[in-house]
């Protein structure tokens, strides 16, 4: 028997299969078009959150069926809520717009009419050009982070917890052979309060471009919003000891025998609590770390290993049970903890709990303006009231016993609505001088009652009469004052403004530069280990672009002339005369045949001031050339000065000045008298002395002087210029010599000083230099 196949007209298969499509697209568009949460709560599609969240709580009320009787109230109560969930989050909404999605579990693009995206956005082949359904565990929707949520949210949060992320992309064959890995990490570090997050390569550019993640698969850290790239193989031990190593490294301190005194008794100067964990391990545990992060600002956290030989002195004191971990937490007492917590299976949660409830001493004292914000808030409501016991006192040794009186007041009041600190007037004189403007001393101890009424620091507060000595007396003033304050709180009767508290536990500047250096060198080292080319080609730019301006400068002036940079000589001209105010003189002067290091002379006058530095004190080998002039001769005999020792101005052991006869008219006369081997000067001859141009060389160090006296050129060629004679006859000829010619009187000062630098001159010794008084002439 045989059997006849009878074949189908290839025509006939492709109008099957287009009527096939063409139902399929009905069924889907239909289904789409069944839901859309922006008819259901009657908004448009630009509407904004607000608009949204007002028209969800009005229908919610119309609808709810404990108020509606309608039938179908309880269905359409339940799609108001759900399109609330979708059109609330900007990321479903988004997902709803573009691809027409509902369920969570429905991949992205699955609608056929967004099937692609606009021409000329998909002109190119990038990963998402076909929205096929795509490999994607859609359960990890919640983890996926966009650029406004990773800015809010987890870069303020990774100061306080890490967070491990994952980068992806459609159409990534290496994130589908990590998938398996990556699940395992999450699941284990996620109840340890690792935050979780993932990118989307594809749609989220420009937070990958943030986080400089220019290919997928890639893993980074974050920590204190700082970000690292993991570059080992992608194993689950090797990501945990990633995140463990990213942590800072003085988290937790090792405790033994030795230390933990010392580390109980931080609390005075970290203003923290303290918290010991012991347990069997030799490590640190990972969860431990994660807790001492989380509250390192509070808390101050140690770790004591039950296998170290060295703790026996403390398993007996505080009698520590050695078969389950055991947490204790200390406060202002170190004998004996506050709180205890022992589990074999320390569960996040409960070490947060035992840590955030006990984060602050029973008194601490107020060193940052967060910690004043938290302590004492802000009132909200009645119920929520919070009242201030602040005590202002010194840190000084005689406070003492005072502050611990307080402490002792403070811990037997266990009422939640009263809040005890206190704070050294010495580093916050601003909020003591805002409470106490009248007084200015801490003396005796005050304590004031503060409640907080608004964000910009208004409070209204109290002063307790009496201050605060510590006594029995002081304890019952200021219970009086808290009962009546709980019975009617208007007992608060000032009112002021408190400024921003110091922040005492700052670092110091140097302090945060270095840090910022670190982290920045080793974001470059990592960089170049890692060849991330990419993300380093801008500090490149900068560091090639400075050595060749560097280079450059160098090799220019190699091969450039060497006349080219020499500066130009400026041209011989006379600076404005000195004033009388004891300011140096720089009095310029063209080339001679021995010129000085310097193209003018520094003559400095001799004053009060100035006489102990130029004179008493100088240097060893250091001699002062001192002109004696009046103000008629000064401007005269300053140039002649100048003129005559320029030349030797280039000695490095000279120094000139010049001394005013009429302001210090007894300073010669005394010198002269002192001077060994000197003629003995009546007072009659010292008024009639005139000893306008002499020139004397000071020896400050070995106390003695050369002296010149002035001469007239054509004068006796006997007449000698460096003849140190004191005869009084020879001064009474010169003085009647015509003052017109006063310049003259320097004509042989040249040759004397040649004779000084020689060392030819007779010295006269002086016992003492006289001192120098300002007399007004």
């Amino acid at each position: 028997m045989t059997v006849r196949r009878h074949s189908r007209h290839p025509l006939t298969d492709l109008i099957t299969l287009a009527i096939f499509l063409l139902v399929l697209g009905g069924q889907l568009v239909e289904t789409t078009s069944e839901y859309d949460p922006y008819k259901i709560l009657g908004v448009s599609r630009s509407a904004s959150q607000a608009e949204i969240k007002k028209a969800y709580k009005n229908l919610a009320k119309e609808w709810h069926p404990d108020k509606n009787k309608d039938p179908t109230a309880e269905d359409m109560f339940i799609k108001i809520s759900k399109s609330y969930e979708i059109l609330s989050n900007e990321e479903r909404r988004a997902n709803f717009d573009r691809y027409g999605q509902v369920d969570e579990n429905q991949p992205f693009g699955q609608s056929q009419h967004h099937g692609f995206r606009s021409f000329h956005n998909s002109f190119y082949f990038d990963e998402a050009f076909f929205h096929f359904p795509r490999s994607r565990d859609f359960a990890d929707s919640k983890y996926l982070l966009h650029h406004v949520r990773f800015n809010s949210e987890v870069l303020p949060d990774s100061h306080k917890r890490p967070y491990l992320i994952k980068v992806t992309s459609d159409w990534c064959f290496g994130c589908i052979h990590i998938e398996p890995v990556w699940k395992e990490t999450v699941q284990e570090l996620e109840p340890l309060g690792v935050g979780i997050g993932i990118v989307d390569l594809g749609s989220e550019r420009r937070l990958a471009s943030q986080l400089g993640a220019h290919r997928a698969p890639s893993i980074i850290g974050l920590v204190n919003g700082r970000v690292t790239f993991f570059h080992q193989a992608i194993v689950r031990q090797h990501m945990r000891q990633f995140i463990e190593d990213l942590l800072p490294h003085k988290l937790v301190e090792k405790i033994t025998d030795n230390n933990y005194l010392s580390f109980l008794d931080s609390w005075r100067v970290e203003n923290k609590p303290s918290i010991l964990l012991f347990d069997q391990v030799p490590v640190v545990p990972f969860l431990f770390k994660l807790t001492a992060f989380a509250f390192r600002d509070y808390v101050r956290f140690g770790y004591v290993d039950q296998g170290d030989k060295q703790i026996t002195r403390l398993l007996r004191q505080f009698n520590i049970n050695t078969y389950a971990p055991t947490m204790l937490l200390f406060k202002e007492d170190t004998e004996r903890p506050v709180d205890i917590i022992q589990a074999r299976g320390m569960k996040r949660q409960i070490m947060d709990e035992f840590v955030s409830n006990n984060k602050f001493l029973q008194v601490p004292r107020l060193v940052n303006q967060q910690l004043f914000d938290e302590l004492c808030p802000v009132k909200q409501f009645h119920r929520r009231r919070k009242f201030c016991i602040l005590l202002i006192t010194g840190e000084d040794q005689a406070f003492v016993s005072s502050n611990k009186a307080f402490l002792d007041f403070a811990t037997a009041n266990k009422k939640d609505v009263l809040r005890f600190a206190y704070v050294y007037q010495r580093q916050q004189q601003p909020l003591c001088q805002a409470l106490l403007p009248n007084q200015p001393a801490l003396s005796p101890q005050v304590s004031v009652i503060l409640e907080r009424r608004s964000q910009a620091g208004r409070v209204l507060y109290r002063s307790v009469s009496g201050g605060w000595n510590g006594s029995n007396e002081d304890k019952f003033r200021l219970h009086e004052e808290l009962e009546h304050l709980q019975k009617d709180p208007s007992y608060l009767t000032s009112d002021t403004t408190l400024p921003e508290l110091n922040n005492e536990m700052a670092p110091i500047f140097i302090i945060q530069w270095m840090n910022a250096a670190y982290d920045y060198i080793l974001q470059i080292y990592d960089d170049l280990l890692y060849s991330n080319w990419r993300e380093m080609m801008p500090i490149l730019s900068l560091i090639f672009s400075a050595l060749f301006i560097l280079f450059g400068t160098v090799i220019i002036q190699a091969f450039s002339e060497p006349g080219e940079n020499k500066p130009q000589k400026p041209k011989p001209k006379e600076q404005p005369q000195p004033d009388d105010d004891g300011q140096p003189f720089s009095l310029l002067f063209g080339p001679c045949s021995r010129p000085p290091k310097k193209d003018f002379l520094e003559v400095t006058e001799l004053t009060d001031m100035t006489y102990i530095s130029n004179l008493v004190k100088l240097r060893p080998g250091h001699i002062n050339v001192v002109l004696v002039l009046t103000d008629a001769s000064k401007n005269a005999l300053l140039k002649k000065f100048a003129k005559e020792v320029y030349t030797f101005s280039g000695t490095q052991t000279l120094h000139f000045s010049f001394l005013n006869a009429d302001k210090h008219r007894h300073w010669m006369p005394t010198l002269l008298r002192s001077a060994s081997g000197a003629t003995h000067i009546s007072d009659e001859e010292e008024e009639s002395s005139d000893y306008t141009g002499h020139v004397l060389a000071l020896n400050g160090h070995k106390r003695y002087f050369c002296m010149f006296r002035p001469v007239f050129t054509g004068d006796d060629p006997s007449d000698s210029s460096s003849d140190t004679s004191l005869s009084f006859d020879s001064r009474r000829k010169s003085r009647s010599r015509s003052r017109s010619n006063v310049h003259h009187k320097l004509d042989k000062l040249g040759l004397w000083m040649e004779r000084l630098m020689e060392g030819t001159l007779p010295r006269l010794q002086v016992p003492d230099w006289p001192s120098l008084k300002e007399t007004e002439s």
